[in-house]
């Protein structure tokens, strides 16, 4: 916890965060914040260009794009952190489980994580969304279950050097329950490293969306979300070269101020001890050196 509130201190956290905080905003209230009914049809403004009264324009059909774009906030985000959920629900658990359940269990568990992660992951919501349905639900458990490995290996990683740690080997001989000892121990030292995984993850989740989306898969239209309002204005750039920038962007700057989130984090799990921080916390046995720096698990 320690490290999340360094990352705090950041600008760079701070910036994302609040883009973040925009975008969950919209992805809550779009309904409510939308200026027009997203799905409603006005044949007479077909096509409109940007101006006072619909600001980035109309759609083929004279819908108004700022309001689609307000409503297809929540699909997107929704969509994005289910995928992120069903990863971190199947892929921490299991990793820090290995770390106690013997080889065999672990050896199968890292077969799982090798073969899902040969998958790729468009080829596998499509395979899925086919047999089980075309739905946003189906669609993000795949992207879910193709982000798992990537949780599992970095939850094992973490947690492998903390379970060899002596203050671990201490609280096993006075009959530490694991899962106690997972709970006070293990747990708050791995969750740093999570945190940037799941940021990392929930970029990669929300372009996954916007491209199933792209490609008419998860929401079926007249539903709006970012990726199919890019679809169809992609048909359109005749008489609207400019229409593709809008939902672009702002995929662009939602997957980007997760990126930059995740990067505030790693860093502040890099940086130097503050001498205070050693003080504040009697349980940590701590020797001054130079250029002291925590260790954290490469991505």
């Amino acid at each position: 916890m320690r490290t999340l509130r360094r990352a705090w201190r950041l600008r760079s956290a701070k910036v994302s965060l609040a883009v973040i905080g925009v975008i969950a905003v919209l992805a809550v209230f779009g309904g409510v914040l939308a200026p027009f009914d997203p799905l409603k049809q006005d044949p007479n403004t077909v096509l409109q260009g940007p101006g006072a009264h619909h600001l980035l324009g109309t759609d083929y059909l004279g819908r108004d794009v700022l309001s689609r774009l307000i409503e297809g906030t929540g699909r997107s985000v929704v969509g994005a952190l289910e995928a992120v959920g069903v990863g971190l629900a199947v892929g921490v658990l299991p990793g820090l489980a290995s770390l106690w359940l013997g080889r065999p269990f672990e050896w199968v568990l890292s077969r799982l994580a090798d073969a899902f992660m040969t998958l790729p992951y468009i080829v596998f919501a499509v395979a899925v969304t086919g047999v089980l349905g075309n739905t946003l639900t189906t669609a993000m458990i795949a992207i879910g279950l193709i982000l798992a490995p990537r949780f599992f290996r970095i939850a094992r990683a973490a947690g492998l050097g903390l379970t060899r740690a002596q203050y671990v080997e201490a609280a096993e001989l006075f009959g530490a329950s694991r899962w106690w000892i997972l709970r006070t121990h293990i747990w708050s030292k791995v969750l740093p490293t999570l945190a940037v995984t799941a940021a990392q993850a929930t970029a990669a989740a929300l372009l996954a969306v916007s491209s199933l989306a792209f490609l008419g898969l998860g929401v079926q239209p007249p539903a709006p979300t970012w990726g199919g309002l890019l679809s169809s204005d992609l048909q359109y750039l005749a008489q609207q070269p400019w229409a593709p920038l809008a939902p672009g962007l702002l995929i662009m700057i939602a997957a980007g101020a997760l990126n930059t989130l995740a990067d505030a984090i790693r860093d502040s799990g890099a940086a130097e001890i503050a001498p205070e921080a050693v003080v504040a916390d009697p349980g940590f046995h701590y020797e001054a050196k130079e250029d002291a720096h925590v260790p954290i698990p490469a991505l």
